[in-house]
């Protein structure tokens, strides 16, 4: 079958929090990993106010700087010219990563590859477990600050962190 004819079925994990919060998707193979990030902002609940990039296979995707040449590592491959389907079989394991600063890390696990039917030419959320937490509040170390602050009123960052 053709990644225009099928559907990745997808679970994606936000790595360092607990409870875990996660979601099972459905997304057309034949999309581009850039319309792909914009799939995983909605389902996980980020608002794209920050830079992102998968990694696959050891190789990194993303949006590449044209003025930028990589002192250290590999080039950033323009995800724009990057499909999911080519590039992610069933069992693949791969990463986002969302906000640099923060380093939210979600894994991605290929469960299983669909013939595409009604409907599926639309990415679609099967189902999840909680919310992502706010952005800007420090990666998952900030995230377990914040929540201590929050659950406690008498903390004295709870006021701040309320806002």
């Amino acid at each position: 079958m053709s990644p225009r004819s099928t559907v990745h079925e997808l679970t994606i994990t936000l790595l360092g929090v607990e409870p875990l919060v996660w979601r099972r998707v459905q997304v057309p193979s034949g999309v581009t990993l850039s319309r792909f990030h914009g799939d995983i902002q909605a389902v996980m609940g980020w608002s794209n106010s920050h830079l992102h990039q998968f990694e696959i296979g050891g190789i990194r995707y993303g949006s590449p700087d044209p003025d930028y040449v990589p002192v250290f590592g590999d080039p950033v491959h323009d995800e724009r010219k990057s499909r999911l389907g080519s590039l992610a079989q069933k069992g693949d394991r791969s990463i986002y990563e969302y906000d640099f600063g923060d380093s939210w890390e979600h894994e991605i696990v290929v469960e299983q590859i669909l013939a595409a039917g009604p409907g599926s030419a639309t990415s679609r959320c099967l189902e999840g477990a909680r919310s992502c937490p706010p952005e800007d509040v420090g990666g998952w170390p900030g995230y377990a600050d914040f929540l201590d602050a929050m659950a406690d009123p008498e903390h004295p960052d709870h006021d701040d962190r309320s806002e």
